[in-house]
């Protein structure tokens, strides 16, 4: 059975692309708009995997981290952030609230792939 995959992002081109990258490797991809929007979402449905960008309308991926963090069922889900960002004080943040990983837009298709199989362990 393919693991699904929450793919947070305010950009219609990026989780599209997100979209065909992971699908491509045998992922299910569900998508959401902004952080309340994927908090929605994660609530609707448990997934095995978040990419989320940062900086966002209505909700940032800071506080979708803050969030799942507090549900039970996404305590142990990895969440990758996939942003423009690349402070360091930014990402010590991410990972303080509960970020696993780290990718830097504009990213490769095969190294989004490398980190999801990476920290699925598939």
């Amino acid at each position: 059975m393919a693991k699904t995959i929450l793919s947070v992002d305010d950009s219609a081109s990026i989780r599209q692309m997100v979209k065909l990258t992971l699908t491509g490797a045998g992922y299910t991809v569900v998508q959401a708009a902004d952080g309340a929007e994927g908090l929605a979402r994660a609530r609707d449905m448990a997934v095995d995997l978040v990419v989320t960008d940062l900086n966002m309308p209505v909700m940032n991926g800071l506080d979708l981290i803050r969030e799942l963090r507090k549900l039970p069922t996404y305590k142990g889900v990895p969440i990758i952030f996939l942003t423009t960002e690349s402070d360091a004080a930014m990402k010590q943040e991410a990972k303080v609230a509960g970020a696993t990983g780290w990718i830097t837009k504009p990213f490769q298709q095969e190294q989004l792939v490398t980190v999801v199989r990476k920290v699925l362990g598939a």
